[in-house]
């Protein structure tokens, strides 16, 4: 084949889509082009690289060498990826989550290309907000309140849901009077008694006295919905909503197959056929999960000896551990001995030490970092007896992610519900309160819908506290009740206290996609 009539032939093939590709460029892909002889399974071959590029979400629809290379690294695979590389359990520590921005000329999401820094510049903290509040926008403008008709000459029916339009802090500014207005916004207090919400263009005073408020806990640092009339200066809100939920199968499909849930896959494992297969076949899987494992207590790892024990004849994939590992504060090195002695009790099972990988996830008073979130794991100097005797244990950060098969799981050790309740600014008439707090998280989309100063973040990692798209299964740590609630597919679960709640704890079997409340009963108990 003529060089030059392969490469023309590439360039016009990407250019008819809207794609435009440098010579140099080109270059690249002609070298597997020219193998091909028939001329169908050339177009055939185009067309697989054409839809591989498209779900990489490019800028400027201009194809880069980078694009060309993962292209043709995945459709040299028969599914698109390299399935023996996948693997069936993974942890995902917060600094290792990848950091996505909604691009709005080609509406999909696009990585990050600066490095994250734990002291990162002022500038960050700007834009990790306004980057929220893209994703969030982006989202309600595809809801069916919000867009638009397809065809704005059809005379809309009675029974047709009433549309709605947002509008923008500078669209009210520039009026003195606007009687319908539904306002997307953060809820903030510039001063003492004076709340305003806030968007990209500028921050509306809003009053407050006369408001219905729906389901959820409303804390500043928020994002919302409101719905009033604008006069004078003020937005006097008649409803106040949280932004809609969107299902994870329909936000996917602005990631194309890339993985933004992070791991070691540059493709989403969500779309595995083997890992899939394998989940499906796999009853007898499950996963552990317990909060305040305090190891400084008796009564704590005497249960602790019967969980590992009880679940040594039928191990599971893993043991989820959270802190605080002690119950009365104390120096780093005192812990160390502690998880020495964790060793111990895990060493005295036959298969559950070698085929069970245990995960600890520390909580925010525990050695040796700031009150900041996401927190580093566990430093290696404590837990070393631990890690010598048993090499399935994992140091996990908080938050942290965990990829069974094709599932997604989040965990975080923190007192969410408790720190959500006394930061709300109108606490729920009705309902209950295990509802507002789902609805509330599963809204925001994010771990942390506070001010800096109610919980503090690493601006550069909010990546890490994302809920969107949503996961599978979020597991809190909370010392509040435990429950169970699933919404849009979605499963939420706190475990509580597991030596607050006579030492109850969480099963979860990814099979069948079910939450088991279990409890180690006391000795007395066990003879009655």
């Amino acid at each position: 084949m003529d060089i030059n009539k392969g490469k023309t032939e590439i360039i016009k093939f990407f250019k008819i889509s809207g794609l435009q590709m440098r010579s140099e460029v080109a270059m690249v892909l002609l070298d597997k082009y020219k193998e091909i002889n028939d001329s169908k399974e050339r177009r055939k071959f185009l067309d697989k690289i054409l839809i591989n590029i498209q779900n990489q979400t490019i800028k400027n629809n201009s194809i880069e060498l980078e694009n060309i290379k993962i292209a043709l690294r995945d459709t040299s695979n028969r599914n698109g990826y390299n399935e023996e590389s996948e693997p069936i359990f993974s942890v995902i520590n917060a600094f290792d989550v990848p950091s996505f921005e909604y691009c709005k000329g080609t509406k999909k999401f696009i990585p990050k290309t600066t490095k994250s820094k734990l002291l990162a510049s002022a500038t960050s903290r700007s834009e990790y907000i306004r980057n929220r509040y893209n994703t969030i926008l982006q989202r309600i403008l595809r809801h069916d309140l919000f867009a638009p008709n397809v065809n704005e000459n059809i005379r809309s029916s009675d029974n047709e849901v009433r549309k709605f339009t947002l509008k923008y802090a500078e669209n009210l500014m520039s009026a003195s009077s606007v009687p319908e207005v539904v306002m997307l916004g953060l809820l903030s207090k510039f001063k003492e008694g004076k709340f305003y919400l806030e968007d990209p263009t500028g921050a509306i005073p809003i009053d407050l006295s006369e408001t219905k408020f729906h389901n959820g806990l409303y804390t500043e640092g928020s994002f919302m919905l409101a719905e009033g009339s604008y006069n004078d200066g003020i937005l006097k809100v008649n409803g106040l909503g949280f932004p809609p939920i969107e299902p994870s199968s329909s936000s996917r499909a602005y990631f194309g197959t890339q993985n933004y849930f992070g791991g070691s896959s540059s493709t989403l494992l969500k779309f595995s056929k083997r890992l899939l297969e394998y989940e499906r076949l796999n009853f007898g899987a499950s996963l552990i999960f317990l909060a305040d494992c305090w190891l400084d207590d008796a009564g704590v790892m005497d249960k602790l000896k019967k969980l590992f024990i009880g679940f040594d004849e039928s191990p599971p994939i893993a043991i989820i551990l959270m802190g605080p590992f002690q119950k009365n504060k104390g120096n780093a090195m005192s812990l160390r001995s502690r998880f020495s002695q964790l060793a111990d009790l895990i060493d005295a099972t036959f298969n559950l030490k070698t085929e069970t990988d245990i995960v600890l996830v520390p909580d925010i008073e525990d050695p040796t970092t700031a009150n900041i979130l996401p927190r580093p794991s566990l430093p290696t100097c404590i837990v070393q007896d631990l890690l010598k005797k048993n090499k399935r244990v994992i140091l996990a950060t908080n938050p942290c992610r965990l990829q069974y098969c094709t599932q997604e799981i989040v965990v975080c050790r923190l007192d969410l519900l408790r720190k959500l309740c006394r930061n709300t600014i109108k606490f729920p008439d009705s309902g209950q309160l295990a509802d507002h707090f789902v609805r509330t998280l599963l809204c925001q989309g994010t771990l942390a819908p506070f001010t800096q100063l109610v919980l503090p973040t690493y601006w550069d990692f909010d990546s890490s506290l994302s809920l969107y798209p949503l996961p599978d299964l979020i597991v809190i740590g909370d010392n509040s009740t435990d429950f169970q609630k699933t919404h849009n597919e979605c499963n939420v679960v706190n475990t509580g206290s597991f030596p607050r709640s006579k030492y109850s704890f969480k099963v979860y079997t990814p099979n069948n996609r079910t939450v088991e409340d279990s409890q180690i009963p006391d000795d007395d108990d066990m003879e009655n």
